[in-house]
């Protein structure tokens, strides 16, 4: 991930990272989120997020936070109680519904990274994936593989597919 994150520091100054709100079954998840937030601040790239502070969320958030980056959380107001449930870092932006969620978090980044997480990231990750093909934006996706396990263990076969294909597409931009 390091080379890909290198090639793309000139272009891109926000990174908007969809993941789950909790940790999920396997250490190398939190492993992970905890190394892109490192990552991101070595590169000085900035940090826009669904606004939790449980979970992957939480753990990428604090770890930018608190090697001086900026991030940028934005919450639809009834998932507020449910995903804020420690100590926010950054900015928290309430936003009416999921859709105006997705559609603020991709306005306010110039790429995104999919993480774990459940249904919720990888209906994220495909929205945006689908407003590419519409041509709505033209920012590059990217699903890091972690023990040879996507978000959801059945989709698992599809989702490799898919990131060999965007990997190719980011590395020849």
């Amino acid at each position: 991930m390091d080379e890909k994150l290198a090639a793309m520091k000139s272009r891109f100054n926000r990174v908007c990272v969809f993941c789950g709100s909790s940790t999920g079954n396997r250490n190398s998840y939190r492993e992970a989120a905890l190394e892109l937030g490192q990552e991101l601040n070595s590169r000085k790239l900035d940090l826009v997020y669904g606004g939790g502070s449980a979970g992957l969320m939480g753990l990428i958030a604090h770890e930018v936070h608190r090697g001086g980056g900026h991030v940028l959380g934005i919450i639809p107001k009834t998932l507020m109680r449910k995903e804020i449930t420690g100590e926010t870092v950054g900015e928290v932006r309430p936003v009416a519904n999921m859709h105006q969620r997705k559609a603020e978090m991709a306005r306010h980044s110039d790429c995104f990274i999919a993480l774990p997480g459940g249904y919720g990231t990888l209906e994220e990750l495909l929205e945006v994936i689908t407003w590419a093909q519409l041509g709505i934006h033209d920012k590059p996706e990217y699903v890091p593989v972690h023990d040879g396990v996507v978000a959801k263990a059945r989709w698992e076969v599809e989702q490799v597919e898919l990131n060999a294909s965007l990997q190719s597409e980011i590395i020849a931009r």
